[in-house]
């Protein structure tokens, strides 16, 4: 992956055959620039709502922490909103970001997070939705205070933004339910597998270097490309191939579409998108010096020390990327890990 994240070659091309299903069901290229959050600051935040399926529905508690609000640039504070910046259009990428099924909520475990942080704040969650590439352009302008949009640290990115950790960056391996497989951490139970991935995109780079060495020790896997993530699913399902690989959140989403399918399926085990040298991190993406970085990562250290953290990456099944602790520009990606 070269890295953009927003999961444009990781996510969108990583996706079962159901989200097709949700983009048009919830009429997703009909969502304007502006999705806004109604009400005020509260201290209850609902996650997964209208998820279609792909959450469990729940009302966290996120009640002002006076301490944490005290630390956020004056202007923020007395604008009393939180603008959070998602850069979903035109089509979202589930579990993640994404119209649901009302056509105009924008839900997602990036935005319900955004608005669990605005509630610890004591902020009324504004949350705007907008193409990736105008998501940095609205951090840049000023009109997007902290976006949360599946953005990875990186040392090139620091040069302009502050960051807070929130989620690991994982790639997975998704196989039927049945089956017995496991990664293990180790490449070398690929030997005698076939496996899809999708061409371009840092997980096939990643599969390549291990086929390279499986090779080097006269072993071998076989690797597969299709042209649409239906296509994925189909083969996986009918056992023309043993295993697919790809980003975590869509292979998370995929197991909660297919959990009531003939073919259900599973994770079976997964690895950092950064490699094997470091661990790839999710922030929230803020404008360097901007003084909004510190707070927010106290914020999600709340929500992680309270166990609202937790319950929200469960209501999303992402808990297997969950950070101990949120940090303030963490070790990224080199510049040649692209």
């Amino acid at each position: 992956m070269r890295h953009r994240t927003v999961l444009r070659t990781r996510l969108a091309r990583g996706l079962g055959a159901a989200t097709a299903a949700v983009a048009l069901a919830s009429g997703l290229t009909a969502c304007g620039g502006d999705a806004k959050a109604s009400g005020t600051a509260s201290d209850k935040v609902t996650v997964g709502a209208v998820s279609n399926g792909a959450a469990g529905q729940a009302e966290l508690s996120a009640p002002v922490v006076e301490s944490l609000r005290d630390q956020l640039p004056k202007a923020v504070r007395e604008r009393g909103e939180l603008v959070i910046g998602v850069g979903a259009l035109p089509a979202g990428f589930p579990p993640l970001a994404y119209v649901g099924t009302d056509q105009k909520t924008l839900t997602g475990a990036e935005p319900d997070l955004g608005r669990l942080v605005a509630a610890t704040l004591g902020l009324k969650p504004v949350v705007k939705n907008s193409t990736w590439e105008n998501l940095f352009v609205g951090v840049d302008s000023g009109k997007v205070d902290a976006a949360f949009s599946n953005v990875t640290v990186t040392e090139e990115r620091k040069k302009k933004y502050d960051f807070a950790s929130y989620r690991q960056d994982n790639l997975a391996f998704e196989v039927l339910k049945e089956s017995t497989w496991n990664f293990g951490g180790d490449y070398r139970n690929l030997a005698g597998k076939t496996v899809s991935v999708s061409k371009g995109t840092n997980q096939e780079k990643i599969l390549l270097e291990w086929q390279k060495k499986l090779r080097s020790e006269g072993k071998d896997f076989e690797v597969k490309y299709f042209p649409d993530p239906n296509s994925v699913y189909l083969a996986l399902s009918g056992k023309k191939i043993d295993l697919s690989f790809g980003p975590n959140p869509s292979v998370s989403y995929h197991i909660t579409q297919t959990a009531s399918s003939n073919a259900p399926t599973r994770n079976a085990g997964s690895f950092s998108g950064a490699g094997e040298s470091l661990q790839g991190l999710i922030a929230a993406t803020a404008k360097k010096d901007s003084g909004l970085a510190k707070p927010v990562a106290e914020a999600i250290n709340h929500l992680i020390e309270s166990g609202q953290y937790a319950r929200l990456l469960a209501a999303w099944n992402l808990s297997n990327e969950a950070v101990a602790t949120s940090e303030v520009n963490p070790p990224g990606l080199p510049t040649t890990n692209s």
